[in-house]
């Protein structure tokens, strides 16, 4: 039988791969329908899964050709049926504008088993802020 931290590790190289290749129902075969996602864009959350899928969309429609994805530190607590894994990301591409873009943002995940699958119910992707003047922080690195 496989272990709930490798069950994860395989959830999260899954993905990777849909994001990387823009698959959004492989992104979204992920996620719990009442999935609960906390993201760097308005609004301060997506609740449920075509909420999410929305989002997915909008962010993939928005770059040119396959975007990529570096993981670093991550971390994963997993006990009986419940796991929770953070780590650092960064996703790069080419908009469609012709801009390479790509920052280091913090990610948590939150798995939980429905029925026979390990799935997300709560994702939070955050960047850090500079309080003096109110902006997102997307220059530091890992």
């Amino acid at each position: 039988m496989t272990s709930m931290r490798s069950e994860v590790e395989k959830l999260l190289a899954k993905q990777r791969g849909a994001i990387e290749a823009k698959d959004l129902d492989g992104l979204m075969s992920l996620y719990a329908a009442e999935v609960v996602y906390y993201d760097v864009v308005p609004p301060l959350q997506y609740v449920g899964a075509a909420a999410l899928r929305g989002r997915f969309s909008t962010w993939f429609d928005g770059y040119r050709g396959r975007l990529s994805m570096e993981v670093r530190e991550l971390r994963i607590w997993a006990d009986g049926e419940m796991a929770v894994a953070h780590w650092l990301s960064k996703v790069g591409g080419t908009l469609k504008d012709g801009r390479a873009v790509g920052s280091w943002v913090r990610a948590t995940s939150c798995f939980g088993r429905i029925g026979d699958a390990l799935l997300i119910f709560h994702e939070h992707v955050s960047l850090p802020a500079d309080p003096a003047s109110g902006r997102a922080a997307t220059d530091l690195l890992p």
